[in-house]
């Protein structure tokens, strides 16, 4: 954002997508979980901005969070991006885009477009399910089970589509804002698979707040 406030802005492709110039400005400057740069663009010539999810991510967030637009042939800091970068509304900054993270734009293209959208559509019981299950290590099949309604589509599949989708489109987004931490353990004989687990981290609780009140009589408890 701050990057976007200096003048010019930053140079758009004429797809719309940030200049390769500005991708590789942006990899060296991000700090994020789990992300290294050399292992993540060994087979890459040249870096594109979805080839860099981090930078991908955070640049869609703020333009829907109307804190970055474009204009021509660059991105641009709005009025209200401005404001966020200084205090009081830079206090507020992570909860607003946590909130367009999970209700205001689609996460599947974190698990290539499994189960449509899926469980992020019941995001305010997955993650009220998961203040209360993942406060220690969990593998992410146990979280799936625990947390989320299951649909025909995880029912019936073959493989277990249900904990990809649950890894990408919450739990990962998830350690991505520092609620979440993960580890990854060897499989003995498995050269490649490794089994994920999650627990919450001090923050989880410290940043949501739940009021969950029971169905009334008559009506379906699950």
């Amino acid at each position: 954002m701050h990057a976007a406030d200096i003048a010019p802005g930053l140079k758009l492709t004429t797809a719309g997508n940030l200049s390769r110039s500005v991708v590789a400005e942006m990899c060296d400057a991000f700090s994020w979980p789990e992300f290294d740069k050399s292992k993540a663009f060994r087979l890459h010539k040249v870096i594109n901005e979805p080839d860099f999810l981090p930078l991908f991510l955070i640049r869609h967030l703020l333009e829907a969070g109307k804190l970055v637009q474009r204009r021509k042939d660059r991105l641009r800091t709005t009025r209200a991006g401005r404001l966020a970068l200084e205090s009081p509304g830079r206090d507020v900054l992570q909860a607003h885009l946590f909130s367009i993270a999970f209700w205001g734009i689609d996460l599947s293209f974190f698990s290539r477009g499994l189960l449509e959208g899926w469980p992020q559509c019941d995001i305010g019981i997955v993650l009220w399910s998961l203040s209360v299950s993942a406060n220690q290590w969990e593998s992410r099949e146990r979280l799936t089970r625990l947390c989320t309604i299951p649909v025909n589509g995880v029912i019936e599949s073959q493989w277990d589509a249900g904990s990809s989708a649950m890894e990408g489109t919450v739990l990962r987004p998830l350690m991505f804002f520092g609620l979440l931490e993960h580890r990854a353990d060897d499989i003995p004989g498995e050269r490649f698979v490794k089994r994920h687990f999650y627990r919450k981290t001090p923050l989880f609780d410290r940043f949501l707040a739940f009021d969950v009140g029971l169905a009334s009589d008559g009506m379906a408890r699950h």
